[in-house]
């Protein structure tokens, strides 16, 4: 009758086949990255009211989405959304469905591309305008910023770090400047209409590895700066939950883990439980 066996020899045997399973199991192909990108929305006209707005799939992969009451300065977190093509439809607040939108667009959304959808301009001319967003994260010693001018007040004007850089110079209403690079740190930035009138100043962090939008708005008695987060690095979840400091789109990011590896360590538990289960049978048997 044989002698049990050892727990050494069955280590070696586990291990053994744990390395084998490991071998043969990671063929297996990788899992496909989720075919999305992200989209958000924006009320950047100042003089028109609060408005419904709508964004529905052309091939209804998804359910329509509603946003009831939406102001200006207002910009929604992004949506990831299915690779495709959406309607996005403006009416104004409080009107039933049914009723025509007052304006309507479309944005095509690729894989791995950010999208804002903004109301834009004077209401006598509003219009809906699709700003693709540059969510590609800068070197980790810098940031990145851009300007959403959507001041009325001050159609023209100047935007620079106080004692600084300039981010942008005759920055005109309704429109959008490309990314820039900039240092990160604390920061006051300066907003100065071309015409002369009443500078404004905000006070803000930029992180380094991070982008940013900033969005000129009109106040009472002035401007207003809003800073907005489009994607960070470690961790830092923009407006819109797009996690680019861990997500598939950051730099150096690691790909997803392959299913086989999964299996492999599933495999080795069980043919160690299985040999675990023989050598416990056979002890029975050499006992009787």
């Amino acid at each position: 009758m044989s002698a049990p066996a050892s727990p050494r020899r069955l280590f070696r045997a586990v291990a053994g086949l744990g390395v084998a399973a490991a071998v043969v199991l990671p063929g297996l192909p990788a899992a496909a990255a989720p075919s999305t990108g992200y989209v958000r929305l924006a009320h950047l006209s100042p003089d028109t009211p609060e408005v419904d707005v709508y964004l529905s799939s052309q091939t209804g992969s998804i359910p329509e989405k509603e946003f009831p009451g939406v102001g200006y300065g207002a910009l929604s977190d992004y949506l990831e959304l299915p690779t495709g093509s959406y309607a996005v439809a403006m009416r104004k607040a409080g009107a039933p469905e049914s009723e025509k939108p007052v304006l309507t667009t479309e944005v095509t959304v690729e894989k791995g591309g950010a999208y804002t959808v903004a109301g834009v301009g004077r209401f006598a001319d509003l219009g809906l305008r699709v700003l693709e967003d540059d969510l590609r994260l800068p070197p980790a010693g810098a940031a990145k910023v851009r300007i959403i001018q959507a001041s009325v007040q001050a159609p023209v004007l100047d935007v620079a770090v106080k004692d600084g850089a300039e981010i942008g110079a005759d920055v005109t209403f309704a429109s959008t400047t490309d990314y820039r690079q900039v240092d990160p740190g604390r920061w006051t930035v300066e907003v100065q209409p071309a015409n002369g009138g009443a500078s404004s100043s905000l006070p803000c962090t930029l992180a380094a590895g991070s982008v940013y939008s900033l969005l000129i708005l009109d106040s009472d008695g002035g401007l207003k700066a809003q800073l907005h987060t489009d994607a960070g690095r470690q961790g830092v979840v923009p407006a819109g939950g797009v996690d680019t400091g861990a997500g598939g789109t950051a730099p150096g990011a690691r790909p997803a883990a392959w299913p086989g590896a999964a299996l492999a360590a599933s495999a080795a538990a069980v043919l160690a439980f299985v040999v675990v289960a023989l050598a416990g049978r056979r002890r029975r048997t050499a006992r009787a």
